[in-house]
């Protein structure tokens, strides 16, 4: 995991700024977690588990969903996508989930700290996009975490949200705030 340290007010970028950058969930441990008093995890579904084109589950994070379980850690997918593809998605899996949960709006998340029954000093948001995850979660003074995409392509509405970061990921990088590629 890459935690950095951050001096001083970056205005707009404060709610664009995760507090780590992991290349994949399976750097987050729940030993990790758990060492920083969080005990659940809200996370997105397309590109940051799988790929936003794959119906399922790998058995890799198969396994990795049932370590955080048996470990404590509460997990709900959170998701913008329609209910038909979380759904399949998490049923098999038994994690609860959110469809059209309207990332970066907060009733999503809402709903997802009421679902795990945890406060929010307690909870984690772990997604791939700055634009809905991160800002979502910081506007609810959450913990987050941002996962590098899982996929080089996607959908059509997430293109737009990719450009936008690259020019955040620019303007950080001559900030000196550092992400996955420094």
């Amino acid at each position: 995991m890459l935690n950095y340290e951050r001096k001083g007010d970056f205005g707009l970028y404060n709610f664009l700024l995760p507090d780590e950058f992991v290349s994949t969930v399976y750097e987050i441990t729940p030993e990790k977690l758990k060492a920083q008093g969080i005990r659940g995890v809200i996370t997105d579904l397309d590109n940051t588990l799988v790929e936003w084109d794959r119906a399922d589950a790998t058995e890799e994070l198969a396994a990795w969903f049932k370590m955080m379980q048996e470990a404590g850690i509460r997990i709900i997918i959170a998701s913008n996508n329609n209910e038909e593809r979380v759904k399949s998605f998490a049923e098999p899996l038994g994690i609860p989930y959110i469809h059209r949960a309207k990332k970066p709006l907060g009733s999503g998340f809402y709903q997802a700290l009421v679902s795990l029954k945890l406060k929010r000093e307690e909870v984690v948001m772990v997604g791939d996009q700055l634009l809905t995850d991160v800002m979502g979660a910081k506007r609810q003074k959450l913990y987050t975490i941002l996962v590098r995409p899982v996929a080089q392509s996607d959908g059509f509405v997430t293109r737009f949200n990719r450009f936008v970061e690259r020019r955040v990921f620019n303007d950080l990088k001559r900030k000196g705030i550092k992400t996955w590629d420094q």
